[in-house]
């Protein structure tokens, strides 16, 4: 069983060649979110969180999921913690204390993680000035060594190993999890700057589709209008899905290019 979170596409790559490999079920938080959070696990069923990092940490949505997960066996003799964890996320450059973060969430459940593997990708954050899409060279580049470190992970996990991967914690892990985290956390994620420029918005309703908290009003033949709920990740799915690029985050984003997984 698999849990993952994708909103670019980057992590659902990731997500369905590890349940490709291992013969998992692959379940959706974003779509399981608001109604199940009950699960029974079958004889000897790995259990798999799969994320992309968010400010250092798992997406809101991932640990709110987390949070409230239940996980049971089929037979009461069955260890929960004798099922094989294992967690993978995707980030365009260091992870920080993120299997930390989700390991103190599993605390809840009754499980920690037995493996932790991580993916460097191609950038999707534009919310800050500095920041921007990686250039068509280093998405190349990065989905190229992504492949190879990812045929590697699945052979892992396939096999049950127990490691904890060392790639991409960056130089100063707490700093950025715990300080730069939690400021990205309490001040960045709002969907306030979202914006659409109207002379360029054809109503095709797509940013509505790919929201994966539903929080946009919007569809075919409709203006998008965000709905304040505080429910956002700004996870920029509007922003990256968007086909003529009408969708801008005050003026963080403009000017700034546009990446979805192809």
């Amino acid at each position: 069983m698999i849990f993952y979170f994708s909103a670019t596409g980057n992590t659902l790559w990731a997500a369905q060649r590890v349940a490709q490999v291992t013969g998992e079920r692959l379940l959706s938080v974003a779509k399981l979110i608001k109604s199940q959070h009950a699960f029974a696990l079958e004889k000897d069923e790995r259990v798999g969180f799969i994320y992309p990092i968010y400010g250092w940490r798992p997406p809101v949505i991932m640990r709110e999921f987390v949070r409230k997960l239940t996980l049971t066996t089929q037979q009461p003799s069955d260890n929960l913690s004798l099922h094989y964890c294992f967690a993978l996320c995707t980030a365009g450059d260091d992870i920080g204390l993120s299997m930390d973060y989700l390991n103190s969430d599993l605390k809840t459940v009754g499980l920690q993680t037995n493996a932790t593997f991580s993916l460097k990708m191609p950038n999707t954050y534009v919310g800050l000035p500095f920041m921007d899409i990686d250039s068509e060279e280093v998405i190349h580049k990065k989905r190229e060594i992504a492949e190879v470190q990812l045929r590697e992970y699945c052979e892992q996990i396939f096999d049950r190993i127990h490691c904890k991967n060392q790639r991409n914690h960056s130089h100063w892990p707490r700093i950025n999890s715990n300080i730069l985290g939690a400021f990205f956390v309490n001040k960045l994620i709002t969907d306030k700057p979202f914006h659409v420029e109207k002379q360029r918005c054809v109503k095709c309703g797509i940013c509505a589709n790919v929201c994966p908290v539903d929080n946009i009003e919007g569809g075919h033949g409709l203006m998008p209008k965000w709905k304040h709920t505080n429910r956002c990740l700004t996870c920029f799915a509007c922003y990256h899905h968007c086909p003529h690029h009408a969708i801008e985050y005050g003026r963080q984003t403009l000017h700034k290019g546009q990446y979805v997984f192809k």
